[in-house]
């Protein structure tokens, strides 16, 4: 007793002083907005917004009590800012560095639109890079929006097209006795194609090289144009590269040779005497409070990114990764539906899919939100596929990007059995079980006869559902969906085509359409209304109000590990890994 009694006081020593930790910090911050009322922004009144894109950018940046306020920029917090920005006398214009050869063609649509958007209010950019890599051709579509690109000396043009690469598994699995079992809907539903084959089937590698044919046409035809070329001449660099600088500067695919140094002093020069440069993530945290306020008619906006999961986020630590729970976006939709002071909502989709379960679950509030007379209008990122897709197939209007991978209309069902590979290494799992199939889900057993001929059939169901919802939500013929669907993933640009999608465009064009179906004039300011609602800094500490501030400090150290490359890499590969679980899945989609 004396022991636990000691134990308890450290606890409420631990308690209080957190508890004192959070009442001073409440108390800054409203000092600090104060100061901020009386004072303005603090931001320079003549302004060149720095932006680095060669960083990785998410569609949507994960919050996490760990990060502390230093939340990385996101593809939808870059074109948000740029909206204000584009309103801003203050700022004269934007300097954007690239190259990285990391930025996917769909992210990089996104971003052109934004840009070109904000040039139209008369304002610049100028774009940096030290050289173009061979990643693929989303670096140099968004340079292509500048007015002006710049290119380092001594480097080389080394974007050549676009590419992707393939992991199989089958190999290992059968040299370490492991036992994988799927059921795919169907030939084009690849994402299992990893653990049972050893190369592309011939409908894997059909439905990939498609996509990277669309991925370089668009990219071609949208850089070209941005730049006034000929698209034989875009075509002949890619073709011989890497090509020098200076060649690229004589065909018209550059403006300048200089170093990050140069352009960003021709930047401030272009600004006037005056200017200074600011960050762009200084400038985008003061921005949140000049977008229109709560006067403007409001559109809610559900940012659905990440794998669609069963039930509630039930880890506030986490955040490296985001993704989308079929309990908090359902609710999230049902109360955007039932706020008298939403006109229409946006759901902005970036999702390779998930749980069939929820993803239905997520579907249903959709459709109600439809019948309580919201006009719903669905923006998709990079990728929407599968359950990304499922979700959004019952709005009003679905808007996606030219490279936006979408479709993969299909069901994926199976598991690895390790028994075997445990038995090699000297390990040995009984199971027990009292039910015919109590087993399963083992991830030990394999499935029996019987069991498959089951998985099998609730895969047939599962599509058979699938495939009437996308008739019934598209106002398509059950035979034309057959036709598209089959598990195959599709461009935007071939989405299109084939009645999938309503239209081409990024974030502000399904604005644009929100608006109009809500009866808002186009030239209305509108405010967001974010669901479900950011719980903040405080929220979540509440939730966790038992950690110490030394453990704090320490998942804070462990949350930086779990970025690196290598760590990510890794935990990549095991969430691949099935979890028996019939899934509307497309993981493992090309990425460039």
């Amino acid at each position: 007793m004396i022991v636990l009694s000691w134990l308890w006081g450290i606890v409420k020593s631990v308690l209080n002083g957190i508890a004192k930790v959070i009442a001073f910090a409440v108390i800054l911050i409203i000092i600090l907005a104060g100061i901020g009322l009386i004072s303005g922004d603090g931001l320079p009144s003549n302004m060149v917004l720095e932006l680095d894109a060669r960083k990785s950018i998410e569609d949507k940046t994960a919050s996490s009590i760990l990060d502390l306020g230093q939340r990385s920029l996101s593809v939808m917090d870059i074109v948000m800012t740029l909206d204000t920005a584009q309103r801003d006398p203050r700022v004269k214009g934007v300097f954007i560095r690239v190259g990285s050869g990391d930025l996917s063609v769909p992210k990089a649509e996104e971003l052109r639109e934004a840009l070109k958007r904000f040039r139209t209010s008369g304002k610049f950019v100028i774009a940096h890079s030290q050289t173009f890599y061979s990643g693929g051709l989303g670096d140099y579509v968004v340079a292509a929006a500048s007015d002006e690109i710049w290119m380092q000396p001594v480097s080389s043009f080394f974007s050549a097209g676009s590419s992707t690469s393939a992991l199989f598994l089958k190999g290992l699995f059968d040299k370490v006795e492991a036992t994988p079992q799927f059921v795919q809907r169907y030939e084009y539903k690849n994402v299992a194609n990893m653990f049972t084959q050893t190369d592309f089937t011939p409908a894997h590698r059909e439905a990939t090289l498609r996509i990277l044919q669309s991925w370089y046409d668009s990219s071609v035809d949208e850089a070209s144009t941005d730049r006034s070329l000929p698209r034989d001449t875009m075509v002949s660099v890619l073709d011989n590269s890497p090509v020098t600088v200076e060649e690229v500067k004589e065909k018209g695919l550059i403006t300048h040779i200089g170093y990050d140094d140069e352009a960003r002093d021709a930047a401030e020069t272009k600004a006037g005497d005056d200017a200074e440069v600011t960050e762009f993530e200084r400038y985008a945290q003061a921005a949140r409070a000049r977008r229109a306020g709560p006067g403007a008619p409001t559109i809610a906006f559900v940012h659905a990114a990440g794998e669609i999961l069963e039930g509630n986020d039930d880890a506030p630590l986490s955040g490296s990764v985001d993704s989308i729970y079929g309990d908090v976006f359902a609710k999230a939709i049902r109360e955007a539906a039932n706020d008298n002071s939403v006109r229409a909502i946006l759901l902005r989709v970036d999702s390779p899919g998930g749980s069939a379960i929820a993803s239905d679950q997520i579907l249903q509030a959709v459709k109600k939100a439809k019948t309580a007379g919201k006009p719903v209008v669905v923006s998709m990122g990079s990728v929407a596929a599968s359950g990304g897709y499922y979700i959004s197939l019952a709005a009003d209007r679905i808007l996606a990007l030219p490279g936006t991978l979408t479709g993969s209309i299909g069901v994926v069902w199976g598991k690895v059995a390790v028994g075997g590979t445990m038995g090699l290494v000297g390990v040995t799992a009984k199971e027990l079980g009292v039910g015919r199939n109590a087993l399963f889900l083992s991830g030990v057993t394999p499935w029996n006869e019987g069991q498959m001929a089951k998985v099998n059939q609730q895969a047939d169901i599962v599509y058979a559902d699938f495939t009437s919802k996308v008739a019934e939500g598209r106002n398509m013929p059950l035979e034309r969906v057959q036709d598209v669907a089959r598990g195959r993933v599709w461009t935007g640009a071939d989405a299109l085509e084939r009645g999938l999608v309503d239209e081409l465009g990024g974030f502000w064009a399904a604005v644009d359409d929100a608006k109009m179906l809500a009866g808002i004039d186009a030239d209305t300011r509108v405010r967001f209304k974010s669901y479900p609602e950011s719980e903040g800094f405080f929220g979540t500490v509440s939730r966790v109000f038992e950690t110490s501030s030394a453990a704090l400090k320490a998942l804070q150290g462990l949350n930086a590990l779990m970025e690196a490359e290598p760590v990510r890499a890794l935990i990549g590969a095991l969430d691949a890994m099935p979890s028996g679980r019939i899934e509307f899945s497309a993981k493992g989609l090309p990425i460039q």
